[in-house]
């Protein structure tokens, strides 16, 4: 019984979501209610698990994702991610640009959201393509790539910093495990998938863009830029190396421990970028901090959300259907890995988000991860890939790329959805080896 309310209540976030067009963070609210009313929780227990759920996920998340958004916009209106990608371009040269694409919806992917980077480096793709004179989804394809898979990868974004939150894994780790999955992924469905796509070939649509090129002299140096755009990867990853390398009581341990935290990170960070983006570009103090401002707007509501499935993941476990999953499952021979996936996977194709896929199949997957014992920084990278697979016509993804590339809607199924599919397959893959080595 209690699996069959579980399935009645996702079957529920999918119609509020999908079909009444509710907002996620309502509909995730409501259905929290709903399923633990339905398992048994004693009504005046219902809003102070709901607040432990939403406050719990939102108190370890809400810098992150704040100060990523804020380093992010700097970067944007400052000129710094298009001097990584003019400077890149003019390294690898026209013949080998997909891969200069690739390269630079990486390093920018990890400061951005998705959504934010794609519109940021749409108007740079249509610039290459038509100066470079090449397939317009050449260099479409990988910058999409590369941008998809840090969303679903890499922290500081919203989708593998609140599973990891959710899985209690170090963030650090699940960056370093992250960055070795994430670069071969990208290279496959970015540079190397395009290759098969070459029959489709759409033309730069008119009226689409209105792009802000900046002139040389108004950009920061490209040193500069990326050297600001990687400083929070950089603390993290120190203090990852540092916790799988050094003893538990040396004192540079402690240090790097402390700055690759990554509130500490960001907050660096950002202050690095209020210099380098803002004020040392001669830009006022007023500004910067309108910039600033309109970056924490702009994500405001993916934090309501993210709350929400934090809420719902509560409500599983105080409930007691978390712990009757986990030991309903703890003796079966299915992988946590795959059945984390494998759940995410499902949530995605259904109500098309990849962040609710990820919340609510951590919700679901993280007791289970408790019993058998599987590595939490690998179970978030699972949970990650698995919510990203095939991205559906219900996915706003979609239409940002059939649209801005001019696709109809099975050119956007082999481009897109196949794409996304790649990464998903790629990352579970992945995660089952690294697990032979690290689990």
């Amino acid at each position: 019984m209690p699996l069959v309310i579980l399935a009645v209540g996702i079957l529920i976030l999918f119609f509020l979501i999908v079909k009444v067009k509710l907002n996620s963070f309502l509909a995730l609210l409501l259905v929290a209610g709903i399923v633990g009313l339905a398992e048994g929780m004693p009504i005046d227990q219902l809003i102070p698990t709901i607040e432990k759920g939403l406050g719990g996920t939102l108190g370890g998340l809400a810098i992150v994702v704040s100060f990523g958004a804020m380093l992010g916009k700097l970067m944007a209106e400052s000129g710094g991610a298009q001097r990584i990608a003019t400077t890149l371009i003019n390294v690898f040269g026209r013949e080998k640009v997909k891969w200069a694409v690739c390269l630079t919806g990486f390093i920018v992917g990890i400061a951005l959201f998705y959504e934010i980077g794609f519109v940021l480096l749409i108007p740079l793709v249509f610039t290459i393509a038509a100066e470079a004179k090449i397939p317009l989804l050449e260099v479409g394809i990988p910058m999409a790539a590369a941008l998809s898979v840090t969303h679903g990868f890499l922290p500081p974004h919203p989708g593998p910093t609140a599973i990891s939150i959710i899985y209690n894994a170090d963030i650090g780790t699940t960056l370093l495990y992250g960055a070795v999955i994430a670069i071969p992924t990208a290279i496959v469905a970015g540079p190397l998938y395009c290759n098969l796509t070459k029959d489709i070939n759409p033309e730069i649509p008119k009226g689409m863009y209105n792009p802000k090129i900046f002139k040389d002299d108004e950009m920061p140096s490209f040193g500069i830029s990326v050297f600001t755009a990687l400083v929070p990867v950089i603390l993290m990853a120190a203090s990852a190396i540092s916790k799988l390398t050094m003893d538990a009581d040396l004192p540079l341990r402690h240090v790097l421990t402390f700055f690759g935290q990554p509130d500490i990170a960001l907050t660096i960070s950002v202050a690095i970028a209020i210099y380098t983006f803002g004020i040392g570009r001669g830009k006022s103090m007023e500004d910067v901090m309108k910039t600033v401002q309109d970056a924490v707007l702009a994500i405001a509501m993916i934090l309501l959300i993210v709350g929400g499935g934090g809420a719902l993941k509560q409500v599983l476990i105080d409930s007691g259907l978390g712990t009757y999953i986990g030991e309903l499952v703890a003796n079966s021979d299915l992988s946590p890995l795959f059945l984390a996936w494998l759940v995410a996977a499902v949530i995605r194709t259904a109500c098309g988000s990849a962040t609710v896929a990820a919340l609510t199949a951590g919700g679901i997957a993280a007791p289970i991860a408790v019993v058998t014992g599987a590595n939490p920084e690998l179970m978030v990278l699972a949970t990650g890939a698995g919510s990203l697979i095939f991205s559906p016509p219900n996915d706003p993804g979609f239409w940002l790329f059939k649209e801005f590339f001019g696709l109809t809607i099975k050119e956007t199924v082999r481009t897109w959805c196949a794409l996304e599919t790649i990464i998903a397959v790629m990352g579970l893959i992945g995660v089952l080896v690294l697990n032979v080595f690290v689990g």
